[in-house]
């Protein structure tokens, strides 16, 4: 009884804090924030009580109820936080490096430091403390920096644990997390996927279309792929399953898919914030740049499922499972009005958090301009959704805090600058060598970390080098942040796939393996940017438009040569004119275009001059030419 009264006790405080932290965001965004170093540390206060709180310190699974350890690391969180505040102005007036920290500065860094590092682990794994523990050992042995210089930079400034990628999560990150939360409470999820039935559910292999489009929609406010993954996942694979689809391909569609979500406009991924903080520009501006390659990505996704399904004969679902594409947006297309006052709000200059706020705050209001979806909403919807926002956002608070320990120690020691030397050295100064280096570093570190905290490495690390090979700033910094999203599905430690695999009980390696194939124009789309940056809308339109165009086509070849169908199933010798069409076709130059497009065309004219193969019966697949 004791036991049970106690959990509801913690039960009730986690979720007014939840509430708290929204709502204080929320007034923040509408009202102006505080002082840097009082609204990062007011937003890394609440993450870390509601890591301590709600989330176990041992990985077995199972809900627990805070034990003593917990309230420990919660009081020393407020007490290391608070004492920033209570000496903010000893702290303004300092000046860094020259006035030595006092012990108790040095004790408070030391508990800042051990802290962040529980509450990440907690959250994400050991793989960023890991990273950020030996980006410290490194600094105090492997230079002449002392242990007082490294706490200074860490914990009394704005470059370390309170630096700008906190500033980000707090700033951009919690509100459009807290957008998601309204729209899935208000019914959007259910929107999404009709919508998507609708389209696309009836044609060849509909239900892997179906996960295509909803993916790419969920993502745009879930911001993750795996949490993509777990709301998608359920309802798509199956119905993949149910009409044929092989268990670790529906897998393999599914992590696609939902990885791609980062990278769709309008809501993208949090490391997007992060390099519009980054370049100085706006969200809007960077929602720009990835709106091409992103349209290519699924692009590429969407022709994988059809040439798999048409070589394999897959049917799409029966009529009566999908709705009509009108009913569905008279029933529910009111709840697109969000999305649309979000990228009217970015578009008339405003910024992106305020923009969110407006989007967020309108969710429950037009939900119940009807009364279908207005019928089962509840004020509890709204606290839970507030909830839900605030928990939702742990993961990336904390793995920008971590991070913001990584960047504190390169811009300390200076390694960035030994680093981005060591990579001209390794790639003898040859762009395609450094831009491999740079995406194997991005797959890697991906592997271990969140999206976020793996691009804002790159960009400390290996950025600077591809640059100074001569890339601009805007494809270099999407070509980290596409390949710190990519190690989603990419084999071996493919988190997207392993929670798609496990939904649709099939072979992570095979799942693993199928996802490469599927996303294979994902890999070749960030170097295809990086040589015409006409595809991040940077040049003129004539320009932009005939990018788009090749790409495009070049892109589909390359689904069509993978999975062995254009017209009809190729054999191998078209199989890898398809390749070397497509590869001819994404590189951005006139003659190789025209290569491009004749390999394509002569693939079409023996596809068109071989006969049809012989019927083989009813309801039986065709025999391969």
């Amino acid at each position: 009884m004791v036991e049970t009264g106690y959990r509801r006790t913690v039960g009730l405080i986690v979720a007014a804090v939840g509430v708290a932290m929204s709502l204080w965001h929320m007034w923040v965004i509408a009202f102006a924030p505080p002082e840097a170093l009082f609204f990062r540390g007011g937003h890394l206060l609440f993450a870390m009580t509601l890591v301590f709180l709600a989330l176990p310190a041992t990985s077995s699974g199972e809900a627990q109820n805070p034990r003593f350890y917990d309230w420990l690391c919660l009081a020393g969180s407020i007490a290391f936080i608070g004492y920033l505040w209570a000496n903010y102005d000893y702290l303004i007036n300092r000046i860094q490096y020259i006035d030595e920290p006092t012990k108790t500065d040095q004790v408070m860094a030391v508990v800042a430091v051990a802290l962040v590092f529980e509450a990440t682990r907690r959250c994400i794994g050991w793989a960023l403390p890991l990273t950020a523990s030996v980006f410290i050992v490194y600094c105090l042995f492997g230079t002449n920096i002392t242990l007082s210089a490294l706490l200074d930079q860490t914990y009394l400034t704005t470059e370390g644990i309170f630096g700008s990628t906190l500033g980000v999560s707090a700033a951009y990150v919690l509100i459009f997390v807290l957008f998601g939360s309204f729209m899935e409470r208000t019914g959007t999820g259910q929107l999404f996927m009709d919508f998507a039935l609708a389209l696309t559910g009836r044609q060849a292999g509909g239900p892997g279309k179906v996960s295509v489009i909803s993916s790419s929609l969920f993502g745009t406010i879930s911001g993750s792929a795996v949490a993509n993954v777990m709301v998608d996942g359920p309802i798509t694979i199956p119905l993949m399953k149910r009409t044929g689809f092989k268990p670790h391909f529906a897998a393999a569609v599914e992590a696609v898919a939902s990885t791609g979500g980062q990278i769709m406009p309008p809501i993208m991924g949090a490391a997007a914030f992060v390099m519009a903080e980054y370049l100085q520009t706006t969200y809007f501006q960077v929602t720009l740049w990835a709106l091409i390659p992103s349209v290519l990505y699924y692009v590429a996704c969407f022709g994988a499922v059809h040439f798999e399904a048409k070589r394999e004969g897959f049917m799409g679902l029966p009529k009566e499972e999908c709705p009509r594409l009108g009913e569905v947006l008279r029933a529910r297309g009111h709840l697109f009005i969000p999305v649309g006052i979000v990228l009217f709000g970015m578009m008339s200059g405003y910024s992106a958090p305020l923009a969110a706020l407006a989007g967020t705050l309108a969710c429950f209001p037009v939900a119940m301009l009807r009364a279908n979806t207005r019928k089962d909403l509840r004020w509890r919807h709204v606290v839970d959704a507030l909830i839900d926002g605030s928990r939702n956002a742990l993961s990336v608070a904390m793995a920008c805090a971590c991070a913001g320990i990584v960047i504190g120690v390169i811009a300390l020691t200076g390694i960035g600058i030994q680093f981005t030397q060591w990579v001209l050295y390794l790639a003898q100064n040859t762009l395609v060598l450094a831009l491999a280096v740079t995406a194997l570093a991005g797959i890697v570190l991906g592997m271990g970390m969140p999206t976020t905290p793996a691009y804002i490495i790159m960009v400390s690390l290996l950025v600077p080098a591809i640059m100074k090979l001569g890339v601009i700033t805007p494809a270099a910094h999407m070509f980290a942040f596409y390949f710190a999203i990519l190690s989603a599905i990419t084999p071996p430690v493919a988190l997207a796939v392993f929670a798609a695999a496990g939904l649709a009980k099939a072979d992570l390696w095979a799942s693993g393996w199928a996802a490469v194939k599927v996303g294979a124009a994902g890999f070749i789309v960030p170097f295809m940017f990086v040589f015409d940056p006409a595809l991040l809308m940077i040049g003129e339109w004539p320009a932009i438009l005939k990018a788009c165009c090749t790409a495009s086509l070049g892109i589909l070849m390359l689904a069509a040569g993978l999975h062995g169908y254009l017209l009809r199933r190729a054999t191998n010798v078209e199989r890898a004119l398809l390749v070397a069409a497509a590869l001819a076709l994404v590189y951005p130059d006139a003659v190789w275009d025209i290569v491009g497009l004749a390999l394509g065309a002569a693939v079409v004219a023996m596809q068109k001059l071989r006969p049809a193969p012989q019927s083989v019966g009813a309801g039986n697949r065709p025999r391969p030419s």
